[in-house]
């Protein structure tokens, strides 16, 4: 696992990211995206994760978040399917079941590289202040496509849609924990390869 650096330009955005699996070679997490919505998930999600993580990013935000929301979470997943390399040597799988007040959201993932997302999550509210809520599920589907892993999301419950949205990201950062933690194996699997 090393530290990567990918950019996406696009007519619509601008997007900059360095992403440091291990927490060893970035010292801080810098968000800016332009959207605080975003950039509060994303402080939670580096936070909790270990992932050491700076995003900068700009967009037609006059227009909606959508482009911005979509191109960072492709960006971010590209990042993170380098820095993952040939995933050996890690736990691979990764599950958490987190509350936010409230709220109950599980997250479980697999780091094998065959992208497959399953969403069950229902808001109470269209948005959590100018944020749509339907962009996490696009933010997400972007980052599992891109970063090449299989990722399932179930909100349980809840009444507060920020809840809902702070359960999912901290439930997110701690699945990849578990999924990241070192194995003496090459790679976890009876195949020989992922």
């Amino acid at each position: 696992m090393k530290t990567v650096e990918k950019k996406r330009y696009t007519l619509e955005t601008e997007v900059e990211i360095r992403l440091d699996l291990t927490g060893e070679w970035l010292e801080e997490n810098v968000i800016n995206t332009g959207i605080g919505f975003l950039d509060h998930m994303l402080e939670l999600f580096a936070f909790h994760s270990g992932i050491k993580l700076q995003v900068e990013a700009r967009g037609d935000l006059e227009v909606d978040y959508h482009h911005t929301v979509e191109d960072i979470g492709i960006t971010l997943g590209e990042a993170l399917d380098e820095a993952l390399e040939d995933r050996r040597g890690m736990a691979r799988y990764g599950e958490a079941t987190i509350p936010m007040e409230e709220a109950l959201t599980q997250v479980v993932i697999d780091l094998a590289k065959r992208p497959y997302f399953v969403f069950l999550v229902n808001f109470p509210t269209e948005k959590i202040g100018s944020f749509d809520v339907e962009l996490i599920e696009e933010f997400l589907r972007a980052l599992v496509v891109n970063g090449r892993f299989t990722l399932h999301v179930r909100n349980f419950y809840g009444k507060n849609s920020h809840h809902i949205a702070e359960s999912i990201f901290k439930a997110l950062a701690h699945a990849f924990r578990k999924a990241l933690t070192p194995l003496s194996q090459e790679v976890f699997s009876t195949k020989g390869t992922l």
